[in-house]
């Protein structure tokens, strides 16, 4: 089960992305300001016990310009056009089960509410066949400078 991530998350949040993105780290300060920012498309998921097992971190930004990692925003810019995925990320145990299905219905429709009509995001850790499953294709119309995503990163988007 998804819900609204809140400020008593950010340590869950922040060991789950040190297990699933040991080379890609973020300070807590970098999660904790994407939730101040943008709350709205901040969601966590919890296990049939109630713990937070992922998390997805998303909001209005420039397209074919994504954030460099590790970087504070200060603001969600005002020539936003496109949905940002920042971070979707699971826990291994809970892999597999349609999670990221599930929450791109409420990313889908907080896009929709934000006034954004594509999704973007860049993909990393060899997940291109999962977001291409989930309807994302490479994005060929811009080449964004991806350098603190690592090597196989690419810039993905969905209409």
């Amino acid at each position: 089960m998804w819900r609204a991530m809140t400020k008593d998350d950010l340590a869950a949040v922040e060991a789950i992305a040190a297990v699933v993105h040991p080379g890609y780290p973020e300070a807590l300060e970098v999660f904790a300001e994407r939730l101040s920012v943008y709350p709205a498309g901040c969601w966590v998921l919890l296990d049939a016990e109630g713990q937070v097992v992922g998390y997805a971190l998303t909001h209005p930004w420039v397209y074919g310009q994504p954030p460099k990692l590790n970087i504070l925003l200060g603001a969600i810019p005002a020539q936003a056009d496109t949905y940002y995925l920042h971070d979707v990320a699971l826990l291994p145990a809970a892999r597999g089960r349609g999670a990221v299905r599930m929450v791109l219905k409420d990313v889908v429709a907080q896009a929709d509410l934000a006034g954004q009509g594509n999704l973007s995001l860049v993909s990393v850790n060899e997940s291109r066949p999962i977001w291409e499953r989930c309807g994302f294709r490479l994005a060929g119309d811009v080449t964004p400078d991806l350098s603190s995503y690592g090597g196989d990163a690419c810039f993905m988007t969905r209409p």
